[in-house]
């Protein structure tokens, strides 16, 4: 089987809109990052249309995780905004730094309380899909699968790289490096074929931005 009716199978019981908005979330996922690694401020703006798209499909597709992630993405996103237009001289550029110790104590604090409110979420899953009634509702993890428990992990990650991002931290380039490589094979397991493509593009992106970043850093 190709590529091709790989993706006709996968996207033959989806709505036509579905198809087109996860397209234009990739498309501006894509070019986020692009402007990530110039460290242009236009990775807030083209962000945040991929990550209100991405609240969305995600919610469809029952990734609690990655949905809370998205939300994160589009406030981390004005805060970002906000930070990096206090820090640029033109308002579009900015200057990278290394993470310090206290940076990485933050990072950690964030990536096990992602973790612990994630799992919370998918404990009440059941009780959500269930219209927030308890009627015949069986609480845990019983009906986690592996993309699930992935889910947990990568959003943490993601997280973490968001906050290091915004506070324009080299190191924020591992953690989208790691969670973008975990993410390919979960969004294929879920039939988002198209999103999986783009967590794939997002590895070679994320190992260049850290390149680039390194030598801005170098250099300072």
């Amino acid at each position: 089987m190709n590529i091709w009716e790989t993706l006709t199978l996968q996207y033959k019981t989806y709505d036509t809109y579905q198809i087109i908005l996860e397209i234009i979330a990739v498309f501006f996922g894509v070019l986020s990052v692009i402007f990530s690694i110039k460290k242009n401020i236009w990775v807030y703006p083209t962000g945040i249309i991929s990550t209100v798209l991405f609240i969305y499909i995600m919610y469809v597709f029952g990734l609690l995780g990655d949905m809370l992630i998205n939300v994160y993405y589009t406030l981390m996103s004005i805060y970002g905004w906000v930070l990096w237009s206090k820090n640029s001289d033109d308002h579009i550029h900015v200057e990278v730094q290394k993470a310090s110790r206290k940076d990485w104590q933050t990072g950690t604090s964030l990536f096990i309380g992602s973790l612990l409110f994630v799992g919370t979420v998918y404990f009440y899953k059941p009780f959500i899909d269930n219209q927030f009634c308890m009627d015949g509702v069986k609480l845990g993890l019983y009906h986690l699968d592996w993309a699930n428990y992935t889910d947990i992990v990568t959003t943490s990650l993601f997280l973490v790289g968001m906050y290091f991002m915004a506070k324009r931290l080299l190191e924020n380039w591992l953690f989208w490096i790691i969670a973008d490589i975990i993410c390919v094979p979960m969004m294929l397991y879920k039939g988002l074929a198209f999103t999986g493509l783009q967590y794939f593009i997002f590895t070679f992106l994320a190992i260049f931005g850290y390149m680039a970043w390194k030598k801005n850093v170098i250099k300072s």
